[in-house]
């Protein structure tokens, strides 16, 4: 028998916005594999990717997140006044002082709203909506907006073939508000584990080694990746975050309407799935078109869902996702 949704959220909130940009300059595999030892088909029968977008020399990156609050807030019929706090989950931001969530607030023209930028990684937007549920579920705001921008195109060696094939630029955001009720979050799991912080860095630039000629010149500024142990981590960690908020929610996996994983390889969300022996239709995949947009992947997708119709009031919703540190986690709330 399946359970009634009945439970009640313990931290009572509605999403009542949703936005999403990417950036208009579309590159193909076939693009790649002009300058690349590669082909379409090498690339989708290894990541599940055919396109992505990528951020023009000329383009600010601190614009893509401006663009995606500004269609939240529209759909949330709310004013950037109205938000109380602004989180930016980013890896790379727009200067390593101030960061990127002030650049968003100028341009938002938020004049006294706090604001601050949350690094985790690919998790970074989940751990920024968990951390938006706690100020609203203890009173010291009503209202925010949560943000997940990207433009790791600026950050990959494009003679790499192994990862600048992998990434996409985007922003994603949502407003999400108190509102007693049975929407909300009804589990979250947070977890971390820096014995796998070598998975996924960028060496230079920080106060451990900061930039010089000599880092330029041996390329430790680009990312860098190891994959294989990236993908038994990714999957084994998402896996187990998302049965931890499930069992914290009383729920069961099959209680689950969408699915929305972060969206690093098609065969992680595929080796995700039969782990957890999910139903693929209850998968939101969209990593054919966007690649991987790091902590936008999961906000770009929710909008795309939401745009769609195919989000009904009442279903329940798991974000998860895994990034660079190694920071994981999983965010279930009923819509």
């Amino acid at each position: 028998m399946p359970r009634p949704r009945t439970i009640k959220p313990f931290i009572p909130l509605r999403i009542s916005g949703v936005g999403a940009y990417l950036p208009p300059k579309l590159l193909t595999n076939d693009d790649l594999a002009q300058f690349l030892d590669t082909s379409d088909e090498w690339i989708r029968t290894r990541t599940g990717i055919r396109t992505r977008h990528i951020l023009s020399p000329e383009e600010v990156p601190a614009e893509m997140g401006i663009r995606a609050a500004e269609k939240a807030l529209a759909m949330a019929k709310r004013n950037p006044a109205d938000i109380e706090f602004l989180l930016v989950a980013t890896n790379m931001p727009e200067e390593p002082i101030p960061g990127t969530a002030p650049y968003i607030a100028q341009g938002l023209g938020l004049e006294k709203t706090p604001f601050a930028d949350i690094t985790a990684g690919c998790a970074g937007f989940v751990y920024a909506l968990a951390l938006a549920g706690a100020l609203i579920q203890t009173g010291v705001v009503g209202k925010a907006l949560v943000i997940g921008t990207e433009a790791l195109s600026r950050f990959v060696n494009w003679q790499d073939r192994a990862t600048c094939v992998l990434f996409g630029d985007g922003a994603g955001a949502v407003v999400v508000e108190a509102a007693p009720g049975p929407a909300g979050i009804l589990g979250v799991a947070l977890r971390g584990d820096a014995t796998k912080l070598d998975l996924l860095r960028i060496e230079a630039g920080g106060v451990r080694l900061p930039a010089s000629a000599e880092t330029v010149r041996t390329g430790k500024h680009f990312l860098q990746m190891e994959g294989k142990g990236l993908f038994r981590a990714a999957v084994r960690m998402m896996a187990e975050a998302t049965r931890a908020a499930a069992v914290q929610a009383g729920l069961r996996l099959t209680d689950i309407d969408w699915v929305i994983p972060h969206q690093a390889n098609l065969r992680i969300i595929e080796a995700l799935v039969k782990r957890l022996r999910l139903p693929p239709e209850k998968v939101v995949v969209n990593i054919d078109r966007v690649a991987n947009t790091s902590t936008a992947s999961i906000p770009i997708a929710l909008e795309e869902l939401v745009r769609d119709g195919k989000v009904e009031s009442g279903q329940i919703l798991a974000l998860t996702a895994f990034g660079a540190g190694a920071c994981y986690g999983t965010v279930i709330l009923r819509w």
